[in-house]
């Protein structure tokens, strides 16, 4: 009896346990909800977490939520709300303006976050060996472009100063009515110089202060791990000063560059949203009712574009950047390649930024291109040298270089050649000019038509092509040194007119972010510039 008992009640248990066995596995998007932890894919290895040299959107996605500085992005408007300061004054000739941070404001080791902070991240931001991409957003400063070329060599010049731990003020060498938008990007953010001067000099690129264990920061979360190419892990920040508004315990963002793999982890329950998806998904997901709400299209303020690089024959001539792209056909592309709701682009600026839309036109015309190609003397592509386009490794950048790659041999005769690089090979590749033809893309980073126009300056970092011209930087001169908008608008449609002309980059589309969320995702709005502050970000079933 005692043994038919003991063999029933083990058969009982392994019942119990084959039983618990068969229960589906929790998986990293249902623990995710219960735990608020969100998991996203963000296509790209960052190159640095330093706010300085970010050089993508996935960089800023991430450094965002690890800083905050005087202003942060509304997350459906996208227009300037307090932040790091809780106020803001500006005096009436607009060329002063006085910021009062938060007293509450602490760094992630609980020192308190001060205005000379802020002073010192603008004086590195401005040191000319740092070749910060984006220093240029800080020209508007009085003598700041002068201190970048070294013009002026006492940073005190400088229009930044502390009036006190808790006050910031700003001079402008001129007006700029959107200078709260602008000190929304991380260009603008404070830095905690004790901890990067422990690490490396003021210009030191990628030194070990960005690394788990050393990083200090002053945004809602902190670094709590980054292994390189697998995730970077951020988790809520103690020290910040609006915690309790703070609903997600902890970010994982994924650097997953195959839109492929990227949609199959979020099939499988391991990511609640996605960068991107695969081409040939868009339809799969629309046409079925059950997951056409998983989908989003949302328009951007953003231009995919190629780069020629003009230093480098036989792109150096006008004539074979026009030839190249007036052989491509934009429609073409955005209806039968990229698929996802862009329109073809003909300017380096969207339609109707914040009111402006570019006159200039870059045509479709094949038989120009034929005529340009040979006044240059490749008649029929005859003689020309074979050539690389280059781009950063994506399913749906190869398609696009596929397509016009057959557009040039179809249209011009001519041959070029493939090649992909993850993204921080190639972000060095850019930097130093390594390349002859590149995929690009520039996403707005304020509302306003300055944020494209400025990129392709002679003293901007982010230009890249080796192209200059003096009268387009007098234009763009013209736009920051005067509050007139009709002014403005008019020199901008000047700067689009004489790119259009001299070709130094071919616009192709622009931009519909098509991705993948789940709706448990709350908080997360879709905006022009593609920024989604993670602060009021929640996971609810």
């Amino acid at each position: 009896m005692l043994f038919r008992t003991v063999r029933l009640l083990f058969l009982f248990c392994c019942s119990v346990l084959f039983f618990a066995g068969c229960k589906p596995r929790e998986t990293a998007v249902q623990a995710g909800v219960r735990t608020q932890t969100l998991h996203l894919g963000n296509l790209s290895e960052p190159n640095d977490l330093d706010p300085q040299t970010v050089d993508s959107q996935q960089t800023f996605n991430i450094v965002m939520g690890l800083f905050e500085g005087l202003a942060q992005y509304h997350p459906e408007t996208c227009e300037p709300v307090p932040a790091g300061a809780e106020r803001w004054d500006v005096s009436s000739d607009q060329l002063t303006w006085t910021f009062q941070l938060r007293k509450n404001a602490r760094w992630s080791n609980g020192d308190p976050v001060t205005a000379g902070d802020y002073v010192w991240a603008y004086r590195r931001m401005l040191t000319p060996s740092l070749a910060a991409e984006y220093a240029y957003m800080l020209f508007c400063l009085r003598h700041g472009e002068d201190y970048y070329q070294g013009k002026v060599t006492d940073f005190a010049q400088v229009g930044v100063r502390a009036a006190g731990d808790h006050t910031l003020v700003l001079s402008l060498n001129h007006p700029v009515p959107y200078l709260d938008k602008l000190v929304c990007h991380s260009a603008w953010f404070p830095l905690h110089r004790a901890t990067l001067e422990k690490f490396g000099k003021v210009d030191t690129r990628g030194s070990a202060w960005t690394r788990p264990g050393n990083f200090v920061g002053n945004g809602y979360f902190v670094l709590a791990d980054w292994r390189p190419n697998q995730v970077v892990r951020l988790t809520r920040s103690p020290t910040y000063w609006d915690r309790e508004h703070v609903r997600l315990n902890e970010v994982n963002f994924y650097p997953v560059d195959s839109l492929d793999s990227e949609e199959r982890m979020f099939r499988t329950g391991q990511l609640h949203a996605t960068s991107s998806i695969p081409i040939d998904k868009i339809a799969v997901y629309k046409s079925d009712p059950a997951l056409a709400p998983l989908i989003g299209q949302e328009t951007n303020l953003a231009t995919y574009f190629y780069r020629f690089n003009v230093t480098k024959p036989p792109f150096n001539d006008v004539r074979v950047r026009r030839a190249l792209a007036y052989a491509i056909d934009r429609r073409q592309i955005v209806e039968r390649v990229s698929k996802g709701g862009q329109k073809p682009a003909n300017s380096l600026t969207p339609p109707e930024t914040a009111g402006f839309t570019a006159t200039s036109v870059v045509p479709h015309d094949p038989e120009r291109a034929r005529a340009l190609l040979a006044e240059a003397g490749y008649p029929g592509g005859k003689g020309f040298p074979k050539f690389e386009i280059l781009f950063n490794t994506n399913e749906g950048h190869r398609q696009i270089a596929e397509a016009i790659q057959q557009m040039w041999r179809i249209e011009l005769g001519i041959t070029a050649g493939l090649y992909n690089q993850e993204a921080k090979v190639y972000t060095s590749t850019m930097r130093t000019l390594d390349y002859q033809v590149a995929r690009f893309a520039w996403v707005g980073d304020y509302l306003d038509p300055s944020t494209f126009l400025d990129i392709m300056t002679s003293d901007s970092g982010n230009n890249q092509t080796g192209w200059k011209n003096a009268e387009y930087d007098r234009l763009i001169a013209v736009t920051r040194g005067t509050g007139d908008q009709a002014a403005r608008f008019q020199a901008f449609q000047r700067c689009e007119e004489i790119l259009a002309d001299e070709m130094p980059i071919a616009p192709i589309y622009y931009y519909v972010r098509n991705n993948l969320r789940l709706p448990s995702v709350r908080g997360w709005y879709g905006n022009l510039l593609d920024l989604h502050p993670l602060k009021g970000v929640s996971l609810e079933p």
